[in-house]
C-alpha cells in the first residue's frame, strides 16, 4: 500500500501505562510524557508540542525539533556478521601483518544499517508511520539477509569470494541509494530493504573465503577479532555522523551518500591485486575455536579456488549429513540460542534508540550518542573475552564447560540487567543508560561460547552449521522488531513490549544452553551412515 506523504502523525498518543517503565524525566527522575501528535517507530520523531517520540519543539522534519533516536544494528551471526565483513577484506587480500589494522575499514557496513534506524525519525513523521509501520521497515532488512545465508556461502564456494563481496556491496549500495525515491510508496520501500539484507547476506561466507585464502594462518584469529571490533566501531560512526548529515542536509542525502560510498568501495576493492597464500596456507585448520572468533572463522575451515565447478559444489551439498545435525541435542541447543540471542539483540539495538527519545526526553543527536554507548562497551568486552576463555582452556579446563559459562554470562548479564531496567527504581535517567549499556555490552561474551561451538563439534561442517543457526537466528529480526512495534501500539508499555519478551528469550535459552550444549567433537557422517 501506499504510505501517505507528509502526514502530520496519528495525533496523541495515550500514556504508556500497563509497564513501570512509562515516565519522562523531571527533577532528576523520568515523568510522565505528555501529548502532542508524532508518529513513532525505532527512533520516530514527534510533531508539535512534546512529540509521541521527540523532545519538545516544533515538527521533525529532517530530524530537527521531532528529533527522536537513532542506533540499532550490530548484532552477532546476524548483522554484525553480516557487515562486519564489508571492508574487513579491503586490505585482507595483502597477506601481511601490516596490513591487519586496515581491516577497520570494515565499519563501512555497519553505518548501511545504523543510518536507517536513525533517518526513519523524520521518515516516520514526513509519512505518519505509526510503530507498527516503522517496525515493519525495519524488520523487512532480515527478510532478505536470512534468505541469503546459505546461498552466500554455496556462491561464496562457487565464484569465489571476492567477486560475491563485491556483487553482494554493490547490492546494498544501490538499493541503499533509492530509498528516497521509494520511502512513500510501501511495497518499494520494504522491497529496497530486502534488497538490503541480501547484498549484506552473502557478505559472511564472503569474507570469510578471503580471510581463508589471503591472511596467513597464524593471523586469522587476530583477523576476526580486528572485525569484530570494526563492527562496533561502524555502529559508532554510524550515529555519530547520521544526526549532523540528517538535521543539516535532510534524510534523503543519508541514503544517497551511503550508497555513493558503497559504490566507490567497490571500485576501489576492485583496483587491489590479489596476493593470494600458497595451497599450504590456505585451509584454516584450527584446534577449539580461538574465543574471538565467530562465523567469518569457523565458515573458513576449507577454502577452495574460485574457480570450483558447479558439479563438485553439487556433489559437496550431496554428501552434507542434514539428518544427523537435526538428531543431534548439541545443535539443536545451538539453534535456540543463537535464536534467543538475537531476539535480544536486535529488538533491543533496534528500538532503545526510541526509548531514550521518548522515555528520557533525549533529541536526535543526544539519542544517537547514547545509543553509541552499547557498541563501545562491546568493543572492550570482546577484547576481555578472548584472553578470558583462552586462558582458562589453557589452563585444562573442559572446553564445553568454558563455552557453558560464556555463554551464560552473555545471557543472563542483559536479562539482569533489562529487568532492572523495566522496573521502577526511581532511577535517573544515566542510571538506566548504565544498566542497558552494561548488559548488552556483556552479551559479547558469546563471541566465547555460541560462535565457538560450531568449529568445537564439527571443523568439517562447521560453515554448514553456522549458516543454519545464522538463518534461524535471522528470524528475530523479522518477526521480533516488528511484534516490538505492535506491542508498543497496543499496550503503550515498554516493559512489556521490549524488555519482558527479551529476557523471557535470555532466560530459557540459558536453560537449554547449560542442559543441552556440547563442545564434545561429533562425527556427522558417521551418525548419517548408521542411520
Amino acid at each position: 500500500m501506499r504510505a501517505p506523504p507528509a502526514a502530520p502523525g496519528p495525533g496523541p498518543r495515550p500514556r504508556r501505562e500497563g509497564g513501570a517503565v512509562r515516565r519522562r524525566r523531571g527533577r532528576g527522575r523520568l515523568r510522565e510524557r505528555r501529548g502532542g501528535g508524532g508518529a513513532a517507530g525505532p527512533g520516530a520523531g514527534g510533531g508539535g508540542g512534546t512529540g509521541s517520540v521527540g523532545r519538545r519543539g516544533g515538527g521533525g522534519g529532517g530530524g530537527g525539533g521531532g528529533g527522536g533516536g537513532g542506533g540499532g544494528g550490530g548484532g552477532r551471526g546476524g548483522v554484525g556478521a553480516e557487515v562486519a565483513v564489508v571492508g574487513g577484506v579491503t586490505r585482507a587480500v595483502q597477506a601481511d601483518r601490516r596490513h591487519l589494522p586496515r581491516l577497520r575499514h570494515l565499519q563501512h557496513g555497519q553505518v548501511f544499517q545504523v543510518n536507517l534506524s536513525v533517518a526513519i525519525i523524520p521518515m516516520a513523521h514526513q509519512y505518519g508511520w505509526n510503530s507498527s509501520t516503522a517496525g515493519l521497515v525495519q524488520s523487512s532488512f532480515f527478510w532478505g539477509f536470512a534468505l541469503s545465508q546459505l546461498p552466500g556461502g554455496w556462491l561464496a564456494k562457487l565464484f569465489g569470494g571476492r567477486k560475491v563481496l563485491v556483487a553482494g556491496i554493490a547490492t546494498w549500495s544501490l538499493a541503499t541509494s533509492i530509498i528516497p525515491f521509494v520511502a512513500g510508496f510501501m511495497p518499494g520501500l520494504v522491497l529496497s530493504r530486502i534488497l538490503v539484507g541480501i547484498g549484506e547476506g552473502v557478505s559472511p561466507s564472503s569474507a570469510a573465503d578471503l580471510i581463508a585464502r589471503f591472511i596467513p594462518l597464524g593471523e586469522r584469529s587476530r583477523a576476526v577479532s580486528v572485525v569484530y571490533d570494526g563492527s562496533s566501531f561502524g555502529s559508532v560512526l554510524g550515529l555519530l555522523f547520521a544526526p549532523p548529515i540528517i538535521q543539516n542536509l535532510g534524510w534523503e542525502s543519508s541514503f544517497y551518500i551511503l550508497g555513493l560510498l558503497g559504490i566507490v568501495w567497490c571500485l576501489g576493492f576492485e583496483s587491489l591485486k590479489e596476493q593470494k597464500l600458497g595451497d599450504n596456507e590456505g585451509t584454516l585448520n584450527l584446534g577449539p575455536c580461538s574465543s574471538g572468533s565467530d562465523g567469518l572463522i569457523s565458515s573458513a575451515v576449507s577454502s577452495k579456488s574460485s574457480n570450483s565447478s558447479l558439479e563438485d559444489t553439487q556433489n559437496s551439498l550431496k554428501d552434507v549429513p542434514w539428518g544427523a545435525f537435526f538428531k543431534s541435542k548439541a545443535v539443536w541447543a545451538m539453534i535456540y540460542a543463537h535464536f534467543c540471542g538475537s531476539w535480544g539483540h536486535y529488538t533491543c539495538l533496534s528500538w532503545l534508540p526510541t526509548f531514550f527519545s521518548e522515555e528520557l526526553n533525549l533529541s536526535l543527536t543526544e539519542a544517537a550518542w547514547v545509543s553509541v554507548l552499547p557498541p563501545l562497551g562491546s568493543m572492550v568486552v570482546t577484547s576481555i573475552v578472548a584472553p578470558f576463555a583462552d586462558n582458562m582452556i589453557s589452563s585444562g579446563v573442559d572446553t564445553t564447560k568454558v563455552r557453558k559459562i560464556c555463554q551464560t554470562i552473555s545471557f543472563v548479564s542483559p536479562a539482569v540487567f533489562l529487568m532492572l531496567s523495566s522496573v521502577d527504581l526511581g532511577l535517573p535517567p544515566w542510571g538506566i543508560v548504565a544498566f542497558l549499556t552494561t548488559g548488552l555490552a556483556l552479551s559479547n561474551f558469546a563471541l566465547s561460547g555460541l560462535y565457538c561451538t560450531h568449529q568445537d563439534i564439527s571443523r568439517e561442517y562447521a560453515s554448514i552449521l553456522l549458516g543454519i543457526t545464522t538463518t534461524v537466528g535471522s528470524v528475530p529480526g523479522i518477526v521480533g522488531i516488528a511484534l516490538t512495534g505492535y506491542l508498543l501500539d497496543s499496550t503503550h508499555s515498554w516493559s512489556i513490549s521490549l524488555f519482558a519478551p527479551a529476557i523471557f528469550f535470555y532466560l530459557t535459552g540459558t536453560a537449554v544452553w547449560l542442559a543441552f550444549a556440547s563442545s564434545e567433537p561429533q562425527d556427522f557422517g558417521k551418525s548419517e551412515r548408521e542411520s
